[in-house]
């Protein structure tokens, strides 16, 4: 009967140390999920654009455009900076417009 009790109670304490832990993850996902929708219909709401995933992706293709334009440049490729920069440019202006 004692030998019951014992595994009982280390039984009872397993459980309540990973429930804790189960939810202090699920607190800590959940406070950060909510600052990320938050982010990103704010950043929605100043660039007049929907908060979707599609705007998300094309505005961060857009980004990444203008990133490859501002590599050509510093490399001293005019001409691929150029054609990086007007599309990026093209692709956030029918993104924000």
């Amino acid at each position: 009967m004692g030998v019951e009790g014992f595994f009982e109670s280390l039984g009872e304490a397993a459980g309540s140390v990973i429930r804790f832990i189960v939810e202090g993850l699920s607190g800590f996902f959940g406070m950060l999920g909510g600052a990320v929708s938050s982010f990103i219909t704010g950043m929605s709401k100043a660039l007049g654009v929907t908060p979707s995933l599609l705007s998300i992706v094309v505005l961060l293709a857009g980004l990444w455009l203008l990133y490859l334009a501002v590599r050509a440049f510093i490399r001293r490729s005019i001409i691929a900076g150029v054609i990086w920069l007007v599309l990026g440019l093209w692709l956030l202006s029918g993104l924000i417009s």
